[in-house]
């Protein structure tokens, strides 16, 4: 940390990613605060499978980084300074941070489609260039709409806003939950928060399938009516493809092209298949949607869910905690990195500041 002669802080430190394998913690300068923002000290950063991509790949998807950038984008913190013109927050408040900054004058903003903005400043993203830069620093200065306030809540609680909207919005993509048979692959942070944001919404029965045993018991634990691992058994599913199929909602939550081709005999006709996985394009198995009238939906982002994960916590409908596996000094990036990538070992993985 750097100070002028009078005390005020003008440099901070903040977690870049330079290139594959190569994350580094270097100075950045503190901005100032302008009539509509809030400075945020933040208190925890939750690392997330896109920042994983860019550490491990050096990209996202066809995105490849081109210049140094700051990585994060699941951020919690307290209010350390006020612009002029912001009311409804105080200092000393801890509040959720919104990595999304949507333009609100686009074609897609207009319309209630945030999530699609044309001019998306999205924390941690290699999409345009220059790279919009993330959250995983020392302070930062965001919009006040960015901001939901989460006094009632730990830092780590506040921290899970951003993954828990992504499946809020999932599910707004699904449609009505209660009294439906949900399968949900994959049971990383996003398939575990599934499960939840689906038990809270009325589901009856939720199969999660997942290749660790470990990820799968948590599953157990978070409420799932069974589990399998389909790296031991493949054909598990089998028994659920009688009559046409078992399950009305799938949730898509690996990103694995196996997954997809495998469960599609258990989704029943006119059920919905849900996509949140990303990591490449699949193969879509297209005659079997055609002939058992699937409706396939993705689900990227969120918007006005972000506000609603909060409340939901605040009003004790899900408890994001028992994903929380480990918390780090930010110091301590590169083991907590390596720690994540570990699924043997891991599932949410915070950074402390």
């Amino acid at each position: 940390m750097r100070y002028t002669t009078r005390g005020y802080r003008i440099t901070m430190e903040a977690i870049f990613i330079h290139k594959e394998k190569d994350l580094r913690i270097s100075t950045v300068e503190t901005p100032q605060v302008a009539s509509n923002q809030l400075k945020v000290k933040i208190e925890r950063g939750g690392i997330c499978g896109s920042d994983l991509h860019y550490y491990n790949k050096g990209g996202f998807g066809t995105n490849r980084l081109k210049e140094p950038m700051i990585l994060g984008h699941e951020v919690s913190g307290t209010v350390i300074e006020l612009g002029t013109d912001v009311s409804n927050f105080s200092c000393g408040d801890l509040v959720s941070v919104s990595p999304s900054r949507s333009c609100n004058s686009c074609q897609f903003c207009l319309q209630g489609l945030a999530n699609h903005c044309l001019e998306m400043q999205f924390y941690g993203s290699a999409m345009p260039f220059p790279h919009i830069q993330g959250a995983f620093r020392e302070q930062l200065v965001v919009l006040e709409n960015q901001c939901v306030l989460a006094n009632g809540l730990s830092a780590s609680q506040a921290a899970m806003v951003e993954p828990l909207a992504v499946v809020l919005h999932a599910l707004k993509q699904a449609g009505p939950m209660h009294g439906k048979n949900i399968l949900i692959t994959g049971a990383g942070p996003i398939g575990l928060l599934s499960i939840l944001a689906a038990k809270s919404a009325g589901a009856l029965n939720i199969v999660v399938t997942d290749i660790s045993n470990q990820a799968l018991q948590l599953a157990r634990d978070l409420g799932a009516s069974e589990t399998i691992n389909v790296a031991d058994n493949i054909s598990a599913l089998n028994k659920f493809s009688n009559n046409k199929g078992f399950f009305d909602i799938m949730f898509e939550c690996s990103g694995s092209e196996q997954a997809l081709l495998g469960a599609i005999n258990s989704i029943k006709p006119r059920g919905v298949i849900v996509q949140l996985g990303m990591s490449g394009d699949m193969r879509v198995p297209m005659q079997f949607i055609t002939t058992k009238e699937i409706i396939l939906k993705g689900s990227f982002r969120f918007h006005e869910e972000f506000e609603l994960g909060v409340s939901l916590m605040l009003n004790g409908n899900i408890d994001v905690l028992p994903l929380l596996s480990h918390s780090l000094p930010f110091q301590d990036a590169v083991q907590a990195f390596n720690l994540a990538n570990d699924r043997t070992k891991s599932m949410k993985v915070q950074l402390v500041f």
